[in-house]
């Protein structure tokens, strides 16, 4: 029998401690973030003497290896509680930061990229989506809106900031004050935290079952037909979601507004996507995720049609808002996805394969587009092949989902 759906000012109250937790998680990750590396591509291309193609090709350099770290570092999630974790990340995440700032030689770069997407993209995210994803199962679309509505705010916020700091500090002093911000929520974190959750005995009585009524191991995921299935989906928004951040001083070039007017459209993207992902984190509780899964990404195929054909402001808005509902449905819906069809017991190896592939798309991304702006395919091309691509995409899962929900338990 189904439990009674807890109104969500009691859900709020009752988990305040953890959500603000993972939501603040997820705003700090926001320094190893595209969204937010790229504020600075100019003054680093310049500062370094970098074309497009070969700055793009230190970030899939440095991303990439970040993606091969992962796949073992993920799973100390299953290990280890998340307040201790995450201070010994969002330490490293300090120091990364503080690295950038220092950082005089080009030949370094790739290692500054790799710590910055290691610690904030890759294990500060991870951490936030594990623990939300863990700790709660009747309610876990809406908790895990609610955490990553951390990461829309500095993805609204930030942008908008730096850019205007950049108007009178620095770009090095910038990355400093970053350092500074993600030291200090380790305090915040042991705050929020005193009483939390443990990665393994808690799971042990609050778990769900995955396929076939059983918690599923890393090792049998990876020889099951769905998770090969899922790859195309899960390579692609970080991959061009990335490059579509990663070029924004381009493409706004491109589109002939300045880098200031682009970003301002980013607080109305943010706040459109919260509200999507919110929308999203309900229907996944109402509709499950078998259902919304095959097609949570046919609005960012919309979205990059209007990006590439945009010709003014009015069709930017358009290419963010379908962008945004896809960006919402993709913050809540896959994370309690590996969740629902994988169980939970070992969900925080299970799901750092996906953040392998998901951080090794994100080193795709700008690689590839940067390339091709060298190589003279223009960006709003290039934009057409996205929309494609998620096409494809789409047709995989639809044909992965179908097959695997029969063996989900009758429960689900």
């Amino acid at each position: 029998m189904t439990a009674p759906r807890v109104p969500t000012f009691q859900f709020l109250r009752d988990n305040a401690p953890w959500l603000a937790a993972g939501a603040m998680l997820f705003f700090l990750s926001s320094f190893g973030q595209t969204f937010f590396i790229s504020i600075f591509a100019a003054e680093i291309r310049g500062e370094f003497g970098l074309s497009h193609g070969q700055w793009g090709g230190i970030y899939t350099l440095g991303t990439s290896a970040s993606a091969l770290l992962m796949i073992w570092a993920g799973g100390l999630t299953d290990r280890f509680r998340v307040r201790a974790l995450g201070a010994v990340v969002l330490s490293m995440l300090a120091a990364s930061c503080l690295l950038m700032a220092l950082n005089g030689a080009a030949w370094m770069l790739p290692f500054v990229i790799f710590a910055l997407r290691f610690c904030g993209q890759g294990m500060t995210s991870h951490i936030s989506v594990v623990a939300m994803s863990r700790w709660f199962v009747a309610a876990r679309g809406r908790a895990l809106s609610i955490a990553t509505s951390g990461f829309s705010v500095g993805e609204a916020l930030l942008p908008l900031l730096f850019v205007w700091l950049l108007t009178l500090f620095d770009w090095r002093t910038l990355w400093i004050g970053a350092a500074c911000v993600a030291i200090l929520g380790i305090p915040a974190l042991f705050s929020l935290l005193r009483h939390e959750r443990t990665p393994q005995s808690f799971a042990e009585t609050e778990s769900s079952l995955g396929m076939e009524g059983r918690h599923w191991t890393r090792n049998q995921a990876l020889r099951q037909f769905l998770f090969w299935m899922m790859i195309p989906a899960m390579l692609g928004p970080a991959a061009f979601n990335t490059a579509f951040f990663f070029h924004q001083v381009h493409y706004a070039e491109v589109k002939g507004i300045s880098h200031l007017e682009l970003v301002s459209l980013f607080p109305l993207f943010t706040g459109m996507t919260i509200g999507f992902m919110v929308l999203s984190g309900w229907a996944l509780d109402r509709f499950g995720t078998a259902r919304l899964m095959p097609f949570v990404q046919v609005p960012m195929a919309i979205g990059f049609v209007f990006f590439s054909q945009a010709e003014g402001l009015p069709g930017l808005i358009t290419g963010f808002f379908f962008a945004a509902m896809g960006n919402g449905g993709m913050m809540t819906v896959p994370n309690a996805f590996w969740a629902d069809f994988y169980g939970t017991r070992n969900i925080g190896s299970v799901k750092a394969m996906v953040a392998a592939v998901m951080v090794l798309g994100s080193a795709l991304g700008p690689g590839i587009t940067g390339w091709g702006i060298d190589a003279g395919i223009g960006i709003e091309r290039q934009y057409l092949a996205v929309s494609l691509y998620f096409l494809i995409a789409t047709g995989f899962m639809l044909v992965g989902v179908t097959r695997a929900r029969r063996l989900l338990p009758a429960a689900a």
